[in-house]
């Protein structure tokens, strides 16, 4: 794989599809100076009921594809990617595609904190079905804080509730309170849960609205653009490969008028994107 080293170098952001606009939100509000390139595989999604395989084998195919549009750095802004590709893209890929580029996930930032919120030592996890299958926030977690207690829950229709405009309708209302319910009957203990999913902070009012009074929520977004902000902080070497024109560009494997009306939403403003076939 010949990739060409040019002026324009911007941080590239991916997720299968628009949650990850969440996070990509965040991240320019934090970092604005930088260029970002945002690819959504929209075409393929949902990778949550996806196998191992699969997943490893799109995600793959999108970094590969942000690596030749000039982006060094590229953070895979999807639980589902992050767990069941990150590592094999790390330890097998990268060594042979550019062993001076970087390939980050949302898992791991998020499990370096967790353990920082709670009061009693359980901590819960709303995800997809392939993330809670990974088990790869009770690894991630146990790594940084062996006595915490994770529980997690699986919840497989949030993601069409928000992509389907549902997610401040009352319909969205049942799927919230039984979700909550069997995440809750694991432990009573829970007093924080993180949205293991980058749709989910589109669902925060009426997660708060059945969460018990008094447990903290936190959205990832946030966490991960403070994490690759200290990331830069303390490698220099990228920080000073990735390109700062402040631009902002959206590709879509979909298409593209129609990742402009989904991205509205997550984002609060219009973008324009273009189709891309990888």
């Amino acid at each position: 794989m010949v990739i060409e080293k040019s002026a324009y170098q911007p941080i590239g952001i991916f997720d299968s599809g628009y949650g990850g606009l969440t996070v990509f939100r965040a991240i320019v509000e934090e970092l604005p100076p930088y260029d970002y390139l945002y690819l959504g595989d929209n075409a393929r999604t949902p990778y949550g009921n996806r196998s191992f395989e699969t997943v490893y084998h799109y995600t793959l195919q999108c970094v590969r594809y942000l690596f030749q549009r000039g982006c060094r750095l590229v953070i895979l802004a999807c639980n589902t990617a992050s767990a069941k590709a990150l590592r094999g893209i790390q330890q097998r890929d990268l060594p042979e595609i550019d062993p001076a580029r970087r390939v980050l996930g949302v898992i791991r930032p998020s499990a370096e904190v967790i353990g920082q919120y709670t009061q009693t030592g359980s901590a819960g996890i709303l995800a997809t079905n392939g993330t809670v299958a990974s088990q790869s926030y009770p690894i991630e977690t146990g790594h940084f804080y062996p006595d915490l207690k994770v529980y997690q829950q699986a919840c497989p229709m949030w993601v069409p509730l928000v992509e389907n405009h549902e997610f401040d309708k009352p319909g969205a209302d049942y799927f919230i309170r039984e979700n909550l319910a069997q995440l809750f009957a694991q432990s009573s203990e829970i007093d924080t849960i993180l949205l293991g999913c980058t749709h989910y902070p589109l669902l925060m009012d009426k997660i708060r609205q059945y969460a018990p009074a008094g447990c903290t929520i936190l959205s990832q977004g946030e966490i991960v653009a403070k994490s690759l902000a200290d990331y830069l902080h303390r490698h220099p070497e990228m920080e000073r490969n990735c390109s700062k024109n402040g631009s902002r560009t959206f590709l879509t494997t979909d298409d593209s008028a129609l990742f402009d009306r989904q991205a509205k939403i997550f984002l609060g403003n219009p973008v324009i994107s273009a189709q891309v076939d990888l």
